[in-house]
């Protein structure tokens, strides 16, 4: 079994890494799916994203999962609150009893360096010093705030700001202002740099208000 990593996060909160080489009937056989998606490694992502979900909590609901009016996913009455993210062939996967969750994992590529225009103002670029690395973690920290807060209209300039990044030992925290909430907020992002990829996440009920800071 490859699960590439699992770990807790606060209070009642998983998240796990799991890396897929197992042919598609494993996850059909234990999820109990067949997605109607044409392309087979699409197919796979979202299979494997929903076994992992049953990895972290066994009675987790799968053919309850619906988009919300923001295009959230969803399960009845919030019972788990949850994120997936997958970049070939990485899945990850967080569940929250009790909190908003976003996570996103993203393989390395070169060219998010001619794409850095399009999530990060040139304020925020500097910051990043045009490395592959560090830039792929700017985006994931941006789509994982985009997953917790959870609404539509976002865009990663002008909406998702990064404030700072701090690094401790193998985990970066990044600061990032919400301008969408109402009021303002500021939310504290973890990012993973492991040797194929970039994964962050966020579990927080403890949010700041930007007029805090």
């Amino acid at each position: 079994m490859p699960l590439y990593r699992e770990w807790s996060i606060e209070h009642h909160s998983l998240a796990a890494i799991w890396e897929i080489d197992e042919p598609e009937s494993f996850f059909t056989e234990r999820t109990g799916l067949a997605p109607d998606i044409k392309f087979e490694k699409r197919r796979m992502e979202h299979l494997a994203g929903r076994f992992l979900l049953k990895h972290l909590k066994e009675d987790f609901p799968l053919f309850n999962i619906q988009p919300d009016k923001h295009d959230k996913p969803r399960i009845d009455e919030n019972a788990y609150f949850f994120s997936i993210s997958h970049s070939w062939p990485y899945v990850a996967a967080v569940v929250s009893l009790t909190n908003e969750c976003g996570i996103d994992i993203q393989t390395w590529h070169p060219s998010i360096q001619k794409i850095q225009h399009k999530f990060l103002s040139p304020e925020e670029q500097t910051l990043f010093n045009n490395d592959i690395r560090l830039l792929t973690m700017a985006w994931c920290a941006k789509e994982a705030a985009y997953k917790w807060q959870g609404r539509r209209g976002v865009e990663f300039i002008e909406h998702l700001e990064i404030i700072s990044t701090e690094q401790l030992e193998q985990v970066y925290n990044i600061i990032v202002y919400l301008k969408l909430t109402t009021p303002t907020k500021v939310l504290t992002i973890k990012n993973l740099m492991e040797q194929a990829f970039s994964c962050s996440f966020v579990v927080n009920n403890k949010v700041i208000s930007n007029s805090d800071i």
